[in-house]
């Protein structure tokens, strides 16, 4: 079975939908800056061929019901300002990753905290998973606040998970549990 997009959703500010192609300049925006990719296991897009090329990657898994990517749209302008994803779904383990970018000019105003909130909401129920699993660069000081912030638990550190830049790095594993799952309304 694969797994289940929730409709659209929206937040005090946000507007979280399934990402479009017209989408595709904002996330060039997003995903040009070596700022924001900095911590991330792909390179920073240089230009719309390479957002094409991701948008071609997303709509393969996508059709194998395996993920479903997001945008983090501004909720008047419906602008994408980031994305957040759900992807690696194991329906034997109604378990998935949870992945997430924001533009630099969002930081620290708590927009992807308002975000992925409402995104684990719809992920415990619509898209009935169970656990919900996250890897972090462990220098990405922000990204490990925010996950603790909604409430996921640190379980450990795979060393050269990743590949960043053509160097191996270590990554900060962390867990979420539906049972545990509480909203995190602060």
């Amino acid at each position: 079975m694969s797994l289940i997009a929730p409709d659209p959703f929206e937040t005090a500010r946000l507007r979280v939908r399934r990402v479009t192609r017209g989408d595709l300049p904002a996330l060039l925006h997003v995903n040009s800056d070596d700022g924001v990719t900095q911590f991330l296991p792909y390179a920073t897009w240089q230009n719309l061929d390479d957002a094409e090329a991701w948008m071609q990657r997303v709509e393969k898994s996508q059709a194998s019901g395996t993920a479903w990517q997001f945008v983090v749209a501004d909720k008047g302008s419906d602008q994408a300002i980031g994305t957040c994803l759900i992807f690696r779904h194991d329906e034997g383990s109604a378990r998935a990753e949870l992945g997430y970018v924001l533009g630099r000019a969002r930081w620290g105003g708590g927009y992807m905290f308002e975000a992925l909130r409402a995104l684990l909401d719809q992920a415990f129920t619509v898209m009935a998973l169970r656990r919900i699993e996250a890897e972090v660069d462990p220098n990405n000081v922000a990204s490990l606040a925010l996950l603790e912030r909604l409430g996921f638990t640190r379980e450990g550190r795979a060393r050269e998970r990743w590949m960043n830049r053509g160097t191996p790095i270590d990554v900060v594993t962390f867990g979420l549990l539906k049972r545990e799952w509480c909203g995190a309304a602060t």
